[in-house]
């Protein structure tokens, strides 16, 4: 597998370990990552301190037991794509999800340049309800 296939690979490593140095090794100031809309943290986020403020933190202090399941990841050279499932209970409602989801990443160099989600909002809108 190529570099940035690895690269991706460490990410989702990290991620389950719940290290978020690993997880943002590959991140630049540059990297534009995007949150699909209608999702909680839907837009586009730039560089490092955005991610975790506009992403990882708010699904920390929003959801218990937040999780990505990666199950298959496709190295496609300059394109890697993570293919998972989301799970989690929403604090305020008590009520939990699980959603399908897509992670599509472009790097250069083992470097993310972006990042989009693409997955089933309704399903974690309905948790949210």
């Amino acid at each position: 597998m190529g570099k940035n296939y690895e690269t991706i690979k460490a990410h989702y490593a990290g991620s389950d370990a719940h290290d978020m140095a690993a997880m943002m090794a590959p991140i630049t100031p540059a990297t534009a990552w995007t949150e699909m809309a209608g999702f909680p943290c839907a837009g586009t986020y730039v560089g490092g301190p955005a991610i975790i403020e506009g992403v990882f933190k708010r699904l920390g202090e929003d959801w218990d037991g937040y999780t990505f399941k990666l199950e298959r990841l496709v190295d496609g050279g300059d394109t890697v794509v993570g293919i998972g499932t989301y799970s989690g209970t929403y604090r305020k409602t008590g009520k939990a999800m699980s959603a399908r989801v897509v992670h599509v990443w472009d790097l250069k160099d083992g470097k993310v340049l972006r990042f989009e989600q693409f997955t089933d909002t309704k399903l974690v809108a309905e948790a949210m309800r």
